[in-house]
């Protein structure tokens, strides 16, 4: 199964604090044992909120919203792809990540064809996988 990891924002990260060298070492290290594991697929560090923008749907045209933006404890500043065999073992892998006492990092499974039923026909399905091999063959 595949999950997305999602590093929450802190003050610090939305004031564009940047992580010290010692940090940036310890999360390198940690990255290492992933892929080493075969469990990480990607990841990224996001800028703060004050260098994003939203759109937001439902009036004529989207409504285009700069940032910086409020609730910073539901931001993210980071994220990790992760392929795992379950919720269970991307947990465990997650405890092991050296954060800081108060970072709060979320799991989220990646829904699968399957979790969609009837109406991922097998047309839609075969358009999928098409454009995942286009995306493939970026790389």
């Amino acid at each position: 199964m595949k999950v997305m990891v999602l590093v929450k924002a802190t003050e610090e990260t939305e004031a564009g604090l940047m992580p010290t060298e010692q940090e940036i070492r310890a999360m390198g290290a940690y990255n290492e044992q992933l892929v080493q594991a075969g469990i990480m697929l990607a990841g990224e560090g996001l800028h703060p909120t004050s260098r994003a923008r939203r759109v937001a749907f439902g009036s004529e045209p989207p409504r285009v919203i700069d940032g910086p933006f409020a609730e910073t404890r539901e931001l993210v500043c980071g994220f990790w792809l992760w392929q795992v065999r379950s919720l269970d073992e991307a947990t465990e892998w997650l405890k092991r990540a050296p954060f800081a006492p108060g970072d709060v990092v979320e799991l989220r499974p990646i829904l699968s064809p399957e979790d969609f039923g009837a109406a991922f026909t097998p047309e839609l399905q075969a358009q999928e996988q098409r454009l995942r091999e286009q995306i493939g063959a970026a790389d």
